[in-house]
């Protein structure tokens, strides 16, 4: 877990960061590379003796889902909630891919969520079920939960949780103005 380095009554930083990441989800992204491997191999091997028509269709069975497995899991490794004075922003896997922003005009309420399981979602990754929302969920463990203005609910594990909805919460606050100087 990464620790923040403003604490409980630290005023918010202009944008706050905060990653959950699964390192469990490199063993299917091996798989996947290694299926691909099989492909390659049976491509490149001379001994493939039942025709090219079967050699075809292996090699691209294995290769495309060793391409899905390597990049659906990669997608998937980590997660990061990015959190600045208008909108929070998730973006997921190495390349920010799927992502979602969200302006913060759209929140009705942030939640802490001490315990989200991909058993709750029905597995790892980008999920919707009718009855809870949808989630991004790379792991086990804390998470906050949004409560959207149209009624639906948009889950996110992320390291330091109770920090993000500090944050979000604060940003939510309408603003009194100040006495002018």
């Amino acid at each position: 877990m990464r620790h923040h380095r403003h604490g409980p009554h630290a005023p918010d930083p202009e944008v706050w960061t905060g990653r959950a990441t699964n390192r469990i989800q490199w063993l299917p992204a091996l798989a996947g590379a290694g299926c691909m491997a099989l492909g390659i191999e049976l491509a490149v091997d001379p001994a493939w003796t039942s025709g090219a028509a079967p050699l075809v269709m292996a090699v691209v069975g294995c290769i495309a889902a060793g391409l899905l497995v390597l990049f659906g899991t990669l997608a998937f490794v980590h997660v990061a909630l990015r959190v600045d004075r208008e909108c929070l922003e998730v973006r997921c896997g190495h390349i920010g891919v799927p992502r979602r922003r969200i302006p913060l005009s759209q929140v009705a309420g942030a939640e802490f969520v001490p315990h989200v399981t991909p058993r709750h979602w029905g597995g790892w990754g980008y999920r919707w079920r009718p009855e809870r929302g949808t989630a991004v969920v790379v792991r086990c463990g804390e998470g906050v939960a949004l409560r959207l203005w149209d009624g639906h609910t948009f889950t996110i594990t992320v390291d330091d949780a109770e920090a993000a909805v500090r944050v979000i919460r604060d940003r939510l606050r309408p603003r009194t103005p100040g006495p002018a100087h």
